[in-house]
This record gives structure tokens, sequence and C-alpha cells, in this order.
């Protein structure tokens, strides 16, 4: 990188920082230097860091400025995306590729799957009364057996416990390094060696009972050549179907986190109100953190705010940062719906789960479905559900990536 940036430089390599701090690490940075981006390097490379709506733009405006290949490290990626995964494409064959997840979440997709997941929580709950119960441990559940159910793969006991543990290890591990990381990858190849077998199977024409879902889709599936896609591919593109979905779990925990905080919206929304339903759930989104950051290498030369980059060069964004960045939300650190109400939807701001047209760039193209899942949970939670909130931790530390609620947000059902 240019030793002439107009960037200021913060320290020589930030890798341990940001293990240190997490989510924090970028916009503490860009607090103490009075600036939105500044350099620095990671594992000994350089990159620049950015947070904000210009820096959001800069990165997802144009679908061809970057690509995610050799950005990330491996121990992300092995158990986020792996090989041949949609968010390993750039261009044509990216968008093309995010068509196949446009088909399956397309339609009513979304609308089966809040109704199904509502049905299965509501029952759920039914099981848990007299129980004391851990919410994000038992929501993994269910949302693994409606993702498996709905992506027309038979869902018994079994394989709910054993997909369930394995996906959750995908999430959990997925900000780890050394042995957890390490065994996470093994559980995630058992899982990839499971959706090989249901693909060729459906192939085959051993599970009629699959047509219409996702594995079905998949599998029928043609590349921009007009190929079917590996197996091996083919089964990526299955986890990142189901991954996603287990994960929303965590949004959840978090919605349900604020309802403890502040329980007047709890109030208001078991008395049937839903004006502020959409509202709540995007401040979760927002408030909460997620994703900390995204990160990918410039696949041409270009300037933005006086800084050149050369083909390669790297650029992370603050994701967390962007949806703190007191520039956008007044009283960042405040946790206040009401400041979505009358929301125009800039996809440069709130960028909890990627920025841009989701059809277009990385953005995630299952964000409908977290809003519809999220808000189905705070229904059954607000008008379905009797429960107490017993003594815990109910801290969130930023230094914990992915994070979570230390207890996982205990929950007594009466």
């Amino acid at each position: 990188m240019p030793s002439n940036s107009p960037f200021p430089h913060a320290g020589f390599d930030g890798t341990l920082g940001f293990r240190r701090e997490g989510y924090a690490f970028v916009s503490r940075r860009c607090e103490r230097l009075g600036a939105d981006a500044f350099r620095t390097r990671f594992l000994l490379r350089p990159v620049v860091c950015a947070r904000g709506r210009a820096a959001a733009e800069m990165f997802y405006a144009d679908d061809l400025a970057f690509t995610r290949q050799g950005a990330v490290p491996a121990s992300a990626t092995r158990l986020l995306q792996d090989e041949g995964s949609v968010q390993s494409l750039d261009g044509a064959a990216h968008r093309q590729r995010k068509r196949l997840f446009a088909a399956i979440l397309g339609g009513d997709a979304v609308a089966h799957m809040r109704s199904a997941f509502g049905a299965a929580l509501r029952s759920a709950a039914a099981c848990w009364r007299g129980r004391e119960v851990v919410l994000h441990r038992e929501v993994r559940q269910v949302l693994t057996r409606v993702a498996l159910g709905l992506s027309g793969i038979a869902a018994d006991t079994a394989t709910v416990k054993a997909r369930a543990r394995e996906l959750g290890a995908m999430i959990d591990r997925a900000g780890s390094v050394g042995p957890a990381n390490w065994h996470a990858r093994l559980l995630r190849r058992r899982t990839e060696a499971w959706a090989r077998g249901l693909v060729t199977a459906y192939r085959d024409g051993r599970l009629p009972e699959a047509e219409g879902g996702a594995l079905a889709l998949i599998a029928q599936h043609r590349d921009d050549r007009g190929e079917p896609l590996a197996p091996e591919v083919a089964a990526v593109e299955l986890l990142n179907v189901l991954r996603p979905t287990v994960a929303i779990g965590r949004y959840v925990a978090f919605a349900a986190h604020a309802l403890v905080r502040h329980p007047h919206w709890r109030e208001a929304f078991a008395a049937g109100g839903e004006d502020d339903l959409l509202p709540f759930v995007q401040e979760v989104r927002r408030f909460y953190p997620f994703f900390p950051a995204i990160a990918g290498r410039a696949r041409r030369a270009f300037v933005w705010r006086g800084h050149r980059f050369a083909p390669g060069d790297r650029v992370i964004l603050d994701l967390y940062g962007t949806n703190h960045d007191p520039e956008l939300w007044p009283e960042p650190e405040a946790f206040r719906p009401e400041r979505f109400r009358h929301w125009t939807g800039d996809p440069f701001a709130l960028v909890a789960q990627g920025g841009g047209e989701a059809a277009v760039t990385h953005r995630c193209p299952g964000e409908d479905l977290t809003l519809a899942l999220t808000a189905e949970a705070v229904r059954v939670l607000c008008r379905d559900a009797r429960y107490s909130v017993p003594v815990q931790d109910l801290s969130v530390s930023l230094s914990r990536m992915p994070a979570l609620p230390a207890s996982g947000v205990i929950l007594r059902f009466a």
C-alpha cells in the first residue's frame, strides 16, 4: 500500500488486538484517530480497515471491485463457506449462483418457513412448561428441525440432534483458532459427507419426497456453463441454506435479551400491537453483535478518498461499527426501535448481514427470512409463552466472536 495514503496508521499489526477486542477493534481506532479508515496489518499483511456508510458503499456498490477469495482466514472460511460456495464466486458466476438462493427463498418460501417455525416453537414452548431452558440451545434444535423439513430432508430425532450439533459448531467456532476450530472442521466434514449422500440419492431417484425443497433445487441447479453442480459443491450449498437458518437462533436469543432488558416492549407485543414489531427486530439486528466485519481483496486498481488501491490490496469493512456509527445512528449505544419507524431502508447503513442489493452483491440472501423468523419468535415469547427470568449472566462480550449473551438466555417456563 502507498506510503502517501491519507489514511492514518494504527500500529504495525492488529491481529492480536482484533483477537482481544473483537467487534470493537475497528471503531476504537477510528475514534482514537479521528478517521473512518486506517491502515494496519493482519497476519503481517497490509490492510485498510474502514467503517461507515461511504465505506460500505465503496465495498458493496460495485460487485466487481472486490473478491472474497483469499481475503478471509481459512479457519473461518472452512467452517462458514468452503470451496466452491456462492461466496467464493465473483461477477456473473456469483450472480448466477445467487439466483439459486433466490429460487430457494422466493415465492411463499419465507411465509412457509415463518409459519412452520412459529408452530414448532409454540409446540416446544408447551413442552418447556415447568422447566428452565437455555433458549439459544433449544431454539437451535427447533430451527434445525424446521430447516431440514422444509428442505425436503427427513427430520427424525437422531438427524436433528446430529445436524444441530454440527451446524452449531460451524457457527460457534468460526471465530476461533486451534483445537476448537479443528474439531468443528472435522464435524463439518461429517456434515458435508451426509449432504453429498443426500444429493446423490436425490439425483438417483431415491428421494422423490424431497421434490420442491432446497435439496431438490440445489441438486437440479446448473452453473453458468449449464453443468450440474459437482456433488461436493452441491453439498456445500445445501449447508449454506441450513447453517444460516440455524444461525438465526442467535438473533432470537438477542431478541429475548432485549425483551428482558426492556420489558415495556414485551408488554406492548403481548397486548397484540404489531406496528413496532419490525422496527424492534431491525433494532435487534442493528444493536447486537452478529458478523463483526467482512473482508475483501481489490480486483482492480481504484482510488477512494485519496487512497490508491492496487489489485490484491486487502480491505476490512467494519459491519458492527457501521451499525453503531454515530453519524448514521444517533445514540448508537441505546436500544431504540423507534428509529426504524420511518426508516427508508438504506442498503449501506444497516449492514448486519452485508450491504447493497442481495440479488447482486454478497449481501446475505436470507435477510428476509431472518426478519420473519425473529419476529415470529418475538410473537411466541410475548403472546404464547409464560415464563420468568431467573438470575443469570446476561452480559454480551464484544471480544467473543461470534457473540452471544453469556447464559444463552435462561427462561423458566410456568
